[in-house]
């Protein structure tokens, strides 16, 4: 059995006893095809992770990079045209009326990193096609100190989360 077949098996399960007589399984099945929105501060972290996943789960997927980070986009397309298949990979380079036209396309799955407004337009435009979406949205990203900490632990790394990526994690 080759490492295809072993990820693409049914997975024989059990459960309660109540469905003990029933043959239970999963199924691995791929969705088709994963749109990736990726974010200007992690153009490839961002965009490249969720590929993979699309990849290794047997889908093809579209990528639009951040038009807020241009050169990465641009290298990010020129490598993914060069090194990956162009009937199971494409990039889809431009700002917001390129976004809207590609969630209009036929796609199976979103992918989304970004504000926390852009999230809502893109969570609607799917919701009304019924594609299911992964967001991950920006936020201030509190911290809470208690009384008891040590304030200089702490502070060093408090600081040194803000200053991670050049103040672009936070």
């Amino acid at each position: 059995m080759n490492h295809l077949d072993e990820w693409t098996s049914d997975e024989k399960v059990s459960d309660a006893i109540a469905y003990a007589t029933l043959d239970k399984m999963i199924h691995p099945e791929p969705l088709g095809v994963a749109l990736i929105i990726g974010a200007w501060n992690y153009p490839y972290l961002v965009t490249i992770t969720p590929l993979i996943g699309a990849l290794a789960a047997g889908n093809c997927a579209v990528l639009k990079p951040s038009e807020l980070a241009p050169h990465s986009a641009t290298a990010m397309a020129i490598m993914i045209e060069r090194y990956l298949d162009k009937d199971c990979v494409r990039v889809v380079l431009g700002g917001i009326e390129q976004t809207q036209a590609v969630l209009k396309g036929d796609i199976d799955k979103v992918f989304y990193t970004g504000s926390t407004v852009v999230g809502k337009i893109v969570m609607k435009a799917a919701a009304e096609r019924m594609i299911p979406v992964t967001l991950e949205c920006g936020g201030k990203s509190p911290v809470y100190v208690a009384d008891d900490a040590n304030i200089d632990i702490c502070a060093h790394r408090i600081a040194w989360g803000k200053a991670i990526n050049s103040g672009q994690t936070w």
